[in-house]
């Protein structure tokens, strides 16, 4: 018993002493590498220093007539294209010029092959905008960093570090006093904040991730941007929420070095302030929409007064919107109008889904009921693959045996799309949590009833009462659509009038006008310690 015992205290005393031995080796590698880190940080903490230094001595170098007034930047890639991020760009560059004569102005772009004033001119012909002073260009060579094409694979980290080097490139080219990223690259700000010495701003049109994203993944949905192989595993899911949520982290860190914040919706707004957490520096600043060309077409009474009393319903019986004997202002067929690009998170297929189910439903009424509608789907192709998945579009109508009554018009023109809308009956929206959603405001000042997705901006901001008057419908499905469809052509005439009338003057808040003075007094503090 006592050789037990005395065994069992050798072997306690022998583990005690490789304790001690561990934690002594332990020490020893500790205290080099406590000297090496903070080596390298004083390294790094002096290269910083000095690339700052020389970044500040390219500043106060700048030629040409604006050299020597205080310089603001846009950063914006895409600057030439024609979307409603090109046209904040150019209102907000046309605001802040009329108010600050004083300052220089510039803008980082991608776009090569073309030149200032060519970039300009089509600012004028897409938008009608002009700016009264010339701006500096700024062409960058690697904007291919930043498009989703080049990282078939963990894109957003991709194109997040490719963002980094294409923002290093703008800063080395160009040192401004303000630096405004009007395209969502949040990880450019340190850059400009840190290492530029800028005051930053960003209009956030989206965020380049959300909570929705994450519970896509999360709750294994299949959707645009979650491959079905991904959400079928739960290993694969549980990765891309892991990755999901530390690039959420890095982006919050990023975005939160931002001065000013202006975010383009309240949806947007919600997420911005969970993950950039700078509520004191952040506001809505609703983006200009081009509403006035349609606001001043006068809106027509769509049947003649002595009808108004019979319902839509029973006029559809006989030949759709046609009253009487055909006079000037009978209409035979009531078209459902979708604006919206060809990309697969606008959701054509529940507009095809949802109004196959409107046929099946109106042809109770006879085969007049059928013939009395159609959807009308116009929108851009941007390249073959867009052009592949409208030759899905059409598979898919001839699949649900309602080809006949759908039309596809690919890149139209501006007075085509103006006419189409201005003599559709319903305005149609399928697009899951868009963040704003320009193509609802156009349809609401076109005069169409409009049918909104019940979700993001147009739930939250667009198709909201006015004066507690309805402005239109929202839906979240094939019945839902269908039902709403079947309820707005259903109405009486002096109804839908009133709420076309609501709907024109409640987007009168989303105009130039509106955007250029809400825009000016949100910059105001920034552009503050700037002035000359």
């Amino acid at each position: 018993m006592e050789g037990d015992d005395h065994h069992h205290h050798d072997h306690s005393h022998h583990l005690s002493m490789c304790s001690c031995d561990i934690i002594r080796l332990l020490w020893s590698l500790l205290l080099p590498c406590i000297y090496l880190s903070l080596v390298l940080s004083l390294l790094m903490g002096l290269v910083v220093l000095g690339i700052r230094a020389w970044l500040q001595g390219r500043r106060g170098t700048r030629g040409g007539p604006d050299g020597k007034k205080p310089m603001v930047a846009f950063f914006h890639p895409y600057c030439n294209g024609g979307g409603g991020g090109e046209r904040v760009l150019w209102c907000a560059l046309r605001a802040l010029q009329n108010r600050y004569p004083g300052v220089a102005f510039a803008v980082y772009t991608g776009d090569q092959g073309v030149t200032g004033e060519q970039i300009l001119e089509g600012a004028r012909q897409r938008f009608n905008i002009v700016l009264p002073r010339p701006i500096t260009f700024v062409f960058l060579s690697h904007r291919a960093m930043v498009e989703a094409g080049s990282y078939p694979h963990f894109t957003l980290l991709g194109q997040s570090l490719g963002s980094v080097f294409l923002g290093w490139e703008a800063l080395t080219s160009l040192v401004p006093d303000v630096y405004v990223d009007s395209m969502g690259y949040a990880f450019t700000m340190p850059l400009f904040r840190y290492l530029g010495g800028c005051m930053v701003a960003s209009y956030v049109h989206y965020p380049t991730v959300s909570t929705d994203m994450l519970s896509v993944v999360r709750n294994r949905n299949p959707r645009f941007n979650n491959a079905d192989y991904i959400s079928a595993n739960p290993v694969l899911s549980a990765v891309k929420v892991l990755y999901y949520c530390l690039f959420a982290l890095l982006y919050g860190l990023a975005g939160g070095c931002s001065h000013l914040v202006m975010v383009n919706s309240t949806w947007t707004l919600g997420h911005i302030l969970a993950l950039w957490r700078a509520p004191d520096r952040t506001s809505v600043v609703y983006p200009p929409c081009d509403v006035r060309s349609f606001l001043e077409l006068p809106l027509e009474e769509e049947e003649p007064e002595e009808e108004e009393e019979e319902g839509w319903e029973e006029l559809g019986q006989e030949t759709g919107r046609v009253v009487g004997s055909g006079g000037a202002g009978d209409k035979k067929c009531h078209s459902i109008v979708s604006v919206g690009q060809f990309r697969p998170e606008k959701d054509h297929q529940l507009q095809i889904r949802a109004f196959r189910k409107l046929l099946d439903r109106k042809e109770a009424e006879g085969p007049e009921g059928r013939e009395s509608l159609k959807l009308v789907l116009i929108g851009g192709c941007r390249n073959e693959e867009d052009e592949d998945r409208v030759l899905m579009l059409r598979g898919l109508c001839m699949e649900l045996g309602v080809a006949d009554r759908v039309e596809f018009r690919l890149n139209v023109p501006y007075e085509e799309l103006q006419k189409e809308l201005v003599s559709a009956t319903i305005g149609l929206h399928t697009m899951w949590n868009e963040h704003f959603g320009i193509g609802v405001v156009e349809c609401m000042a076109a005069g169409t009833i409009i049918l909104a997705h019940k979700s993001g901006g147009p739930m939250l901001d667009i198709v909201v009462p006015h004066h507690g008057a309805q402005t239109g419908f929202l839906a979240d499905s094939d019945d839902s659509y269908a039902a709403a469809m079947e309820t707005i052509l259903a109405l009486p005439a002096a109804e839908r009038l009133e709420m076309r009338r609501n709907a024109r003057l409640s987007v009168e808040r989303f105009s130039d006008h509106e955007f250029e003075s809400c825009f000016l007094s949100a910059t105001e503090p920034l552009m503050a310690g700037v002035r000359p």
